[in-house]
C-alpha cells in the first residue's frame, strides 16, 4: 500500500498554508492589532476560531468525505448541492478571489512603486494570470511547484516579517477604539470571519485530496489522515502569521496612527523596518502571497468544473485565468463592492454544512436536518447581505436589528431555532420508509 514519506507530507502541509494565506489574511491583523491596543489578546483570540478554526474543522470535512464539496451536500440533494457547490466555486474561483488576488497584489505591493494607473495594473495583471496559467497547468506537480519551491518562499518571507513583528516593534502599545475596549473577543471574532477562509477550504478541499492521491495514495483512511495532518500543520502556520501580525499592528501606533486598513499599517512597518527595502520586500511577499492562493483557487474551479461540463481541464484553466484577468482590471474597489453582498449570503450555508455533517449519523435523515437549516441560514445570510449593501433602506426595522445584526451574524440565531425544530420533526417521523424496507 502507497503511504507518503515524511517529507510529502511536510510538503503537503506547506502547501495547504501557502494555499489559505492570500494578502486578506496578511492586511487584516495588523489593522485589528493597531485598532484594538491593550486589548489586542483577547481580540487575537477570537480571530483565531473563525480565521483558523472553522478553516481547518471544514479540510477535516472535507477529508472525511473524499475531498468534494458535492459529497458534503449530498443530504439535500444533487440539484441543490451542486447548485450550491457552483456558486461557491465561482465566488470564490473566477468572479471574485481569484481577480482580487491581483488587485490586492497590485496595490499593495506594485502600485505604490508604479502608480495605479489601468494601464500598469493591465501589464501587472496580464504576468500574474500567465504565471497562474503556467503553474495550473500540472496540478498533478502541485505537490512540487507549490509545496516544495512557492509555500517555502513564501514562508520564508512571513518568517522574516514575524520575527521583526517581535524583535523590532515599531513603538509602545496605543489605545483600543471604543469597540475594542467594550468587546474585544467579539470584534477579533468578527474580523476572522470575515476573512472568508471558510469557503477557501471547501474550494481547496478536492486539491488537497487530489494532491494526496497524485503520490499515488489511494487508501480512503490514508487520504483522510494526510489531509487532517495538512489541515493541523495549515493550522498553526496561520495561527503564528496572525500572531506576529497582530503584535506587529499592535505596536505600530506610533507609525501608523490614522492607518484606515491594514495594507497601509504594514507599508508603515515595512517603510520604517526595513527602509528604501521595505517597499520591495513588501511587493514580494504580498506578491507570492496572492499568486499560491490564485494557484489553488484555479486547480480548484477547473478539477470541480470538468467533471460537470463537456470540457478538459486544461481547456478550463485557460477560460478561468483568461476571465479572472478581464475581472480584475475592474479595480480592487469595484471587486470588493459587488463580492462582499454575494460572500455574506452564501457563507452562512456552507458553514452550517461543514458544520452538521460531523454529527450526520444522529439523525434519521440527514436531508430533514440539513436542508430546512440551510434554507434559513441561506434567507437570513440574504438580510445580512442586503444590510450590508446600497439596499439596506428597503429592509423593515424589524429584520434589520434582529438578535447579532450588528456582528454580521443575523442568521444564527434563526438557524439555531431552525435546527432545533428539524430534530424534533425528524424525532417525530423516525427512520424513512425506504430505510426500512
Amino acid at each position: 500500500m502507497k503511504v507518503l514519506k515524511g517529507q510529502d507530507i511536510l510538503a503537503l502541509g506547506f502547501m495547504t498554508f501557502a494555499l489559505f494565506v492570500g494578502a486578506g489574511n496578511i492586511i487584516f491583523p495588523p489593522i485589528v492589532g493597531l485598532q484594538s491596543g491593550p486589548h489586542v489578546w483577547m481580540a487575537a483570540l477570537g480571530f483565531l476560531v473563525t480565521a483558523v478554526g472553522l478553516p481547518v474543522i471544514t479540510v477535516v470535512a472535507l477529508a472525511k468525505v473524499g475531498g468534494g464539496m458535492d459529497a458534503l451536500s449530498s443530504p439535500i440533494g444533487k440539484f441543490f448541492g451542486g447548485l450550491l457547490a457552483a456558486v461557491c466555486y465561482l465566488s470564490v474561483g473566477p468572479l471574485f478571489a481569484t481577480p482580487r488576488t491581483a488587485t490586492v497584489s497590485f496595490e499593495v505591493g506594485v502600485a505604490p512603486l508604479t502608480g495605479e494607473s489601468p494601464l500598469a495594473l493591465f501589464i501587472y495583471s496580464l504576468v500574474y494570470f500567465a504565471v497562474v496559467l503556467a503553474v495550473s497547468m500540472y496540478p498533478g506537480k502541485l505537490l512540487d511547484t507549490v509545496g516544495r519551491f512557492l509555500a517555502p518562499l513564501k514562508i520564508i518571507a512571513l518568517a522574516v516579517l514575524g520575527i521583526a513583528a517581535f524583535a523590532l516593534p515599531a513603538g509602545s502599545i496605543g489605545d483600543a477604539q471604543p469597540a475594542y475596549v467594550a468587546a474585544p473577543f467579539s470584534q477579533g471574532f468578527i474580523n476572522g470571519y470575515l476573512t472568508m477562509d471558510t469557503l477557501g477550504a471547501l474550494v481547496f478541499g478536492i486539491v488537497i485530496v487530489n494532491a494526496i492521491r497524485s503520490r499515488g495514495v489511494e487508501s480512503p483512511k490514508l487520504i483522510t489522515r494526510y489531509a487532517i495532518i495538512a489541515g493541523l500543520i495549515a493550522g498553526v502556520g496561520l495561527a503564528l502569521v496572525y500572531i506576529s501580525l497582530f503584535r506587529l499592528g499592535a505596536g505600530s501606533h506610533e507609525i501608523a496612527a490614522n492607518a484606515s486598513n491594514g495594507a497601509a499599517v504594514l507599508h508603515a512597518y515595512v517603510q520604517h523596518t526595513f527602509g528604501s527595502l521595505g517597499s520591495g520586500f513588501l511587493a514580494v511577499l504580498i506578491a507570492l502571497a496572492c499568486l499560491v492562493t490564485a494557484v489553488g483557487l484555479t486547480c480548484a474551479c477547473a478539477e470541480y468544473f470538468s467533471q460537470i461540463l463537456p470540457l478538459s481541464y486544461r481547456a478550463l484553466v485557460v477560460i478561468l485565468a483568461g476571465f479572472s484577468l478581464l475581472v480584475s482590471n475592474l479595480g480592487l474597489t469595484k471587486l470588493i463592492m459587488f463580492s462582499i453582498p454575494v460572500l455574506t449570503a452564501i457563507y452562512p450555508p456552507c458553514i452550517v454544512v461543514v458544520g452538521l455533517s460531523f454529527v450526520k449519523d444522529l439523525w434519521n435523515s440527514p436531508v430533514r436536518i440539513l436542508a430546512p437549516v440551510m434554507l434559513v441560514s441561506l434567507l437570513f445570510g440574504m438580510v445580512d447581505a442586503i444590510k450590508g449593501s446600497s439596499l439596506a433602506h428597503i429592509l423593515p426595522d424589524a429584520v434589520a436589528h434582529l438578535p447579532l445584526s450588528e456582528q454580521g451574524l443575523a442568521w444564527l440565531v434563526p438557524s439555531v431555532i431552525a435546527l432545533a425544530a428539524a430534530v424534533v420533526c425528524d424525532r417525530l417521523l423516525g427512520k424513512p420508509r425506504e430505510a426500512l424496507a
